[in-house]
């Protein structure tokens, strides 16, 4: 069997190395805590919903990838990162 390595850029990691790097810190502002309330799976890309404390639900559109790479599943708890330069509102 063969150890697990994980590339970023130009560097590999062992998965026990990885286990010792500290978590970063973002510059996002807007992190909302929630669990994953459903996942519907597509083609390419899966929408993802979030239910926040105060019983909003966040959707976000990820890469199935993403999804499988998270370990994401119903009632994962996670963060809800939102990062945006415009947000649009539409009335009839």
């Amino acid at each position: 069997m063969f150890p697990l390595r994980i590339r970023v850029g130009r560097k590999q990691y062992s998965m026990f190395a990885l286990s010792k790097l500290r978590y970063m810190k973002l510059s996002t502002r807007n992190q909302l805590e929630g669990s994953v309330v459903s996942i519907t799976r597509g083609d390419a890309m899966a929408v993802v919903k979030v239910q926040l404390a105060g019983g909003a639900i966040v959707t976000s559109s990820i890469t199935r990838d993403a999804v499988d790479d998270l370990g994401l599943a119903d009632g994962k708890a996670v963060t809800v990162l939102i990062k945006s330069t415009e947000v649009a509102l539409g009335v009839n």
